[in-house]
This record gives C-alpha cells, structure tokens and sequence, in this order.
C-alpha cells in the first residue's frame, strides 16, 4: 500500500513523458492516474441501449430495467438507510450505475481545446463502429458490515476495469465502493462526438488496475465561517467522488456562527445561525451524510473546542469566556471574535451532555469518525475566566485533558472514532486514547512527531494544501497613523497562494525519514502505516457558493491524485508535472462540462500548441 522507499525525492521534472506522443496521451486523461493504466488507440462507441450485469459471487442481476427505480433511493438522497447486507449492495451498485449512465449519455464534453486547431481529431462518424452493449461487473466478495461508514482501511476500494477492442466491458471489484470508484473511471475514458449524438472512447483496448495509495482523503469544508446550502454541499460530495476522495470533513460550527440545529438546545441555531434558514436541520445533516455514503464520501463533523466557540453566548453567555473583546481582540484569539469555551464550569459539562445526547446519535449511523477539534487554544483568554483565573500551561493543561477525556469518552459510547488537532497532543501534550486519530496542519515535521507518540496522523500542512492562502487579508486595515502603513500589502496569513503544483508536489510522507535515524524526523519503516492519509483545506473567511469551485478546484484535485495514486511513478520517479498539468487541464474541462465552475489550468495557445508551454531552459 505504502512505497518502500521515499527517502531521496528527486526534484520534479518539467520534461514530458517521452513515451507518449503529446496529443495522442492528451486525451487518455484519467484523474486521478490509477495505479497501473495501459491502453491503445483503437475506437469503440457506446450503445445508447447500454445495459450493466451485476453479480456479486455469481449472483447476476441485469441492472439496465432496475435504472427506472426512485430517483432519490438511486441518487442518495432518500431518509432511509439501506440494510447492511446484500441488497444494500444492489441499491449502492444500482445507484453507481444510474449516475453512470447519466454521464455516459449525457456528458457533452469535446476535448477539442486538446488538439491542435481546426484539427480533425475526432474518429469518422460513419465509419463501421464497435458497440459497446453491456458492461459486466463482478464484485468478488459480500460487502462487510462496515461499508457504509468504513474506518480507514475498512473497505477495499480496489478495482479492475478492461474494454476490449470487440467492445467488451468488464469491471471486477472486492467491495461495492470499489464499483464506485471503477464506474467513476470508465464515464471518463469517453468523449462526445462533435457532429452527432455518439459517445466514443479512443483508447481500446484499456487495461486498469486501481486502488488507493492512502485510506483517508479528504477536503475539509468550514461551514461556518459562511454559510453553504446542503444543496451546494451535495454539490461539492459529487465532485469529491469524481476526484477519488472519500471523506467530507464538515467544520460545521466555529466563533462566528452556530448553523447546526440542535433541538434539544434550540436556542443555539436560532441565535448563533446568521439569520434564519441558515442553519442544517436532523433531517437535511443526515440526508447530506446519506447522500455521501451513497459515493463514497463518508461525512465526518467537527463541533472545535474549547477555542473557536464564542458563538455560543449568544445563547448561553455563562460558558464562554473573554467573549468578543474589542479592540483588541487578537490577545485572546486568533481571529474575531475571541472566546472559548470555559474550563472548569460545571455548566459547561451540562452544556456538553446535552449537546452530545442530541447529536452524536443522529450522525453515528452515517458516520465513524467525530472530530472534537482542539486547535488555537489560547491562554490569555483563560486569565478572564471566573472559573480558572490563569493562563499558566500547568494550571489549564490537565482541565484540558478532562475535557477532552469527556467528550472522547462519549464519542467512544456513539460507536464512533475521536479526531483531534494536533495542539492537543504536540502543544497541549494530552494523553489520547490509542485509537483517538491526529489531524496535523502545521508543518510536516508535526506528522513525525505524531508517528513517534504511536498515533494515527492525517497531514494536511497548511504551507501546501490550505486553499484559501493567498488570497489577501479578510481583515480590514486601521487607518495608517505612519507614512508607511505597517499592513502593506495586506496579505493573509499564510500567504502566497498555493498553485496545483506546489499542492502536487506535496505529499503526507514529506519530511519523514526511515533511513537516517539520527534524524529529528526519523520513523521506523513499520511505523508508516500510521500516516492514513491526509485532507486539503477550504477555510471560508472568503469563501461562499460563489466563488468555491473556482478557489477550490482543480487544484484540490491536485492533492486527491496524491491521496488516490502518489505524485512518483511505479519506478519511484517524481511525475513530469508538464504531463500532469496536460492531464489535470482535460479533468478541469470535463469538471467544468459537469457543472463545476473550477479555475483555469492553462490558456487555449498552451492546450492547443503542440509543444505546450513549457519554461524556458527547462
């Protein structure tokens, strides 16, 4: 699952692949890349009767008819959970199958901005043409009981997929999500023809063999900073599913707001959401999750804690401390409005038995994960608390401890995993549970350190896959009181913006080391199996439904190819990102065909140019 060796990576190349022609790979763009991928250059069409046979050890079912089926069971969106055994694999696979076929027969996509221009690329309309008529698929095992909320790991994702050039079709797979993931490869390893309404595929015959490199990707998605409507949500699961990621990270509620209804606390949505509307009822939370398992994007939510809460004393004022302290708010935290969550109230405690009663039931079926949060805990605040009165590590590290311990111990009683940030081990130094997983976003150096205490880590370093870097401060500049104002040029944070190649380059392993045992960052070799993944970054402070797809992709797509295949070849050479780039411009249109209003890879001169745009002396 893991490469054997990582422990001198070459400097990525800008060569391009000299084992294909240019323009003849251009179009064989798969994304993310499989595992192994061969195919040729012969044509094959599909029949607009297309039919798929489905067997899952010998037990065949002719899916075509099945199609016809409610909408909103086959497309995820329905309130009732499918049974765990072998007919939810049926309403999993039938599901898969109808998105298929809507985008085999629907999809408009032209890769003409792919090929030199005015030219004739395109196979001959009328000449003799290779029908595809059905596709077979062969799961090769019952689906476990854990594959509608699988652990890391717990589910083989795992896939074949062949087409002959006599047409033939056939996809074999250990799981149902690995179905998934092959009937989201093959939509795209076809093309609409220009002139007529057929749909063809240049590259028979094709041979694939995938499976993920890393059990846990994911995007994290704040939802609270601004709000986003779970249509959009839905949205955004479609495109996750397309890219290979299989998790959601909801950041559903943080100090600005509060939209997640918790009914026994209903105040809490009603005043902390920013107007009404603006929050996810039990049934809409639920129907995003069902809507995920459906594709295999498991939706996991994090309630942060004990910073990132000042929302809450809107609703009860007595649990927070050092609330919206103006003007200077940035002693207390690290963006307005300060506040966090008091340390030693016993009000608090009920406040949390409440919240956790209401909640963590209502997403334990859809979900194995819970993320308590953790991060930004800052001291100062804990000198105004009426509880604590000080910002001393010694004295709040241990009220830290049973707060955590608190909320993982019913966490745990739900059926479902802690995740934490990494400050709760690495700054705050808590003793975790052994099962309780790490979410590092400071530095690589934090994913080494995670590996040595024994835990599970997701990397996610925010010097490469946070999204919203770059894009300037949110926060208004004082008036100058100098000539020069200090603010100039009013960049964020973690500012410069992080490019697709940059977020490419860019992988979990990065800054571990199993040879050099001298090193800070060494890491027995056995120990790798710790890094589960990772998870790319959309912090919303500018970001809304507006400008989300155009922040946030392709260039999370970027980081998925990372997750699902690893930025090396199978020989452990760093990719030609020349090659990738070509790749990742053709996923971007067929993105943009579907729906999604993702940025620009490249212009038209460089897509269509024979040569590409290549730096010079390079």
């Amino acid at each position: 699952m893991f490469p054997l060796s990582f422990a001198s990576l070459r400097p990525f190349s800008y060569l391009p692949l000299l084992c294909f022609l240019l323009h003849a790979s251009l179009t064989s763009a798969l994304w993310p890349l499989p595992a192994s991928y061969e195919h040729g250059q012969a044509v094959v069409w599909l029949d607009r009767d297309l039919t798929f046979q489905y067997a899952i050890t010998n037990q065949v079912r002719d899916l075509r008819t099945s199609a016809a089926n409610s909408s909103s069971v086959l497309n995820g969106t329905s309130t009732q959970l499918p049974t765990l055994n072998t007919a939810s694999s049926y309403v999993l696979v039938q599901a898969a199958i109808q998105r298929a076929q809507e985008r085999l027969l629907n999809d408009t996509f032209v890769p003409w901005k792919f090929h030199p221009r005015h030219s004739n690329f395109e196979p001959a309309i009328n000449a003799t043409k290779i029908l595809i008529r059905t596709v077979t698929i062969q799961q090769n095992q019952t689906d476990s009981s854990a594959v509608l909320k699988p652990r890391a790991g717990e589910v083989h994702e795992s896939y074949t997929l062949s087409i002959t050039t006599s047409g033939t079709v056939a996809i074999t797979a250990i799981s149902s999500i690995g179905i998934i993931r092959a009937l989201d490869t093959f939509t795209q390893l076809f093309y609409q023809h220009s002139t007529a309404s057929a749909v063809y595929c240049p590259y028979a015959p094709v041979s694939i063999v995938d499976a993920p490199k890393f059990a846990h990707r994911g995007l994290n998605m704040d939802v609270a900073r601004n709000y986003y409507p779970p249509s959009f949500i839905m949205h955004t699961i479609d495109v996750l599913a397309w890219n290979k990621f299989n998790r959601l990270h909801l950041h559903a509620t943080d100090a600005q707001s509060w939209p997640l209804d918790i009914p026994a606390m209903p105040d809490l949505s009603t005043r902390g959401a920013y107007r009404k509307g603006l929050s996810y009822s039990p049934q809409q939370l639920a129907e995003i999750q069902e809507y995920g398992m459906y594709r295999g994007v498991e939706v996991n939510v994090e309630i942060d804690m004990p910073g990132h809460t000042s929302v809450i004393a809107l609703t009860y004022p007595d649990l927070i401390t050092a609330y919206n302290i103006q003007p200077n708010w940035s002693t207390y935290a690290n963006e307005p409005p300060s506040g966090s969550l008091k340390l030693n109230s016993s009000a608090v405690y009920d406040f949390l038995h409440t919240l956790w009663e209401d909640l963590l039931p209502r997403l334990a079926p859809y979900s194995a994960y819970f993320h308590t949060g953790g991060d930004e805990v800052n001291k100062n605040a804990y000198s105004l608390d009426d509880t604590v009165r000080s910002n001393e590590s010694s004295v709040l590290q241990p009220l830290i401890q049973r707060l955590v311990d608190y909320n993982h111990d019913y966490v745990r009683a739900a059926g479902m995993t802690p995740i934490v940030w990494e400050e709760m081990l690495l700054e705050w130094n808590l003793t975790l549970g052994s099962d309780v997983i790490v979410q590092s976003w400071l530095a690589d150096d934090s994913v080494a350190k995670v590996v040595q205490k024994g835990h599970k880590v997701l990397a996610g370093n925010y010097n490469f896959w946070y999204l919203d870097c770059g894009h300037g401060s949110w926060v208004h500049a004082p008036p100058s009181t100098t000539s020069t104002n200090p603010y100039y040029p009013y960049n964020d944070y973690c500012t410069p913006l992080k490019n697709w190649q940059l977020i490419y380059t860019h992988s979990p392993f990065a800054g571990l080391s199993t040879t050099n045992t001298s090193s800070p960052s060494y890491v027995n070799a056995s120990s790798l199996d710790l890094v589960l993944g990772g998870e790319v970054h959309i912090w919303s402070e500018k970001t809304d439904p507006i400008n989300f797809d155009a922040v946030v992709w392709p260039r999370a797509a970027a980081a998925a190819e990372v997750l699902w295949s690893g930025n090396q070849d199978g020989q452990g050479r760093n990719r030609s990102l020349v090659d990738v780039g070509k790749r990742l411009g053709v996923w971007r249109e067929r993105m943009v065909e579907r729906g999604v209003g993702a940025g620009v890879v490249q212009m038209l001169w460089c897509t269509q140019d024979e040569r590409g745009c290549v730096a010079d002396g390079l």
